[in-house]
């Protein structure tokens, strides 16, 4: 058989190395940081999106019925939506970090390189934050 050469250069085309046994080629980026990373990114930026939306809508309706608006806030001092509102300040402070975590990843030379401790960095300081809000959000959202 002859030896096959790149196209252009004349040079012998590249060795692909054969798959290892057990590995599934094509899964390196499926089930990893990277993965949950994206999907919980995704996640936290839609939620945010529509708590937005409902937020416009609820403030606007301050110039339709001023009744109505105050009867919409008092809903809004209800445990649930304390509870809500603690998953708010969660998604943010995620989408926030790794938000940041992504710009170093496109900006940063060896982002890619550490693109998973980035994410248990991000992990960590999402854990810390949330621990400083979480007990004080919940003893105001129960003592009423």
């Amino acid at each position: 058989m002859a030896e096959q050469t790149g196209v252009l250069t004349g040079s012998p085309a590249p060795k692909i190395p054969a798959p290892r046994p057990g590995r599934v080629q094509g899964t390196l980026y499926r089930g990893r940081e990277g993965m949950w990373s994206w999907v919980l990114h995704r996640i936290t930026g839609v939620s945010i999106y529509f708590f937005l939306l409902v937020h416009i809508l609820d403030t606007a309706l301050v110039r339709v019925s001023p009744a109505a608006y105050n009867a919409v806030i008092g809903t809004y001092k209800t445990p649930i939506m304390g509870l809500g509102e603690t998953a708010l300040v969660a998604a943010i402070g995620f989408h926030a970090l790794n938000g940041l975590r992504i710009i170093l990843i496109d900006f940063w030379g060896n982002g890619t390189k550490h693109q998973k401790l980035m994410f248990w960095i991000v992990i960590a300081l999402w854990i810390i934050l949330l621990i400083g809000f979480v007990p004080r959000q919940l003893m105001n959202v129960f003592s009423e």
